[in-house]
This record gives C-alpha cells, sequence and structure tokens, in this order.
C-alpha cells in the first residue's frame, strides 16, 4: 500500500507503508508545518509498516517541533518499528544507592 496522508483542520491520518521510497511526500507534506501551525496531531494508527528512514522522518517533525516550541501528538498504536526505535532512545537515570547520611550517590 502506498502513503496516503490526509487532514482534517490539525490532525493528520497516514495510512500505508512510510519508508524510503516515499518519503519525499512525507517530507514535503509536512515542510514547514510549524511556519504554519502551532500544534499538529499525526495519527499513525493505520501506518502497515515503517522503515529505518520512515522512523527518522517522524523524529526530525519531532525536533522540528521541539526547535521551534510547538506542539506534536503522535497517536494511534500503529507498526511496532516506531515503538521500538524511541523505546531504544529512552534515556535511563543513574541507579541511585542511598547511604546512612542521607545522601544520594549516584552508582
Amino acid at each position: 500500500m502506498d502513503l496516503q496522508i490526509t487532514n482534517y483542520n490539525n490532525r493528520y491520518q497516514i495510512k500505508g507503508t512510510l519508508n524510503k521510497m516515499n518519503l519525499k511526500t512525507f517530507n514535503s507534506h509536512f515542510a514547514n508545518i510549524f511556519d504554519k501551525l502551532d500544534d499538529i496531531l499525526v495519527d499513525i494508527e493505520q501506518v502497515k509498516s515503517i522503515d529505518r528512514a520512515g522512523v527518522m522522518a517522524l523524529a526530525k517533525l519531532h525536533n522540528e517541533s521541539i526547535t521551534k516550541s510547538k506542539k506534536l501528538s503522535i497517536i494511534g498504536l500503529g507498526c511496532k518499528e516506531l515503538y521500538q526505535h524511541f523505546k531504544s532512545e529512552e534515556v535511563k537515570a543513574p541507579k541511585q544507592t542511598m547511604i546512612a547520611t542521607n545522601t544520594i550517590v549516584a552508582a
């Protein structure tokens, strides 16, 4: 299935496959989106598969929202590849050990 992007107000629904082959469509659709809108919602529920290039495109959109202080919401279960990418990017807090003087020391 090819990539289809539909929108109503600030909600964008992505259907099909997001991969290197159709990344141009995705990028052109969301180019400078935060210059026009302060917040957008991207629904990935209908994304059947996504490759590394597609994940990076969503990550780039996320980074742009942070840089421009805009709001980006990504909703939907989508496909497992996307969740695996962002889960692997989580920063784990260092382990902490409590000692007798109630001082916290990073372990």
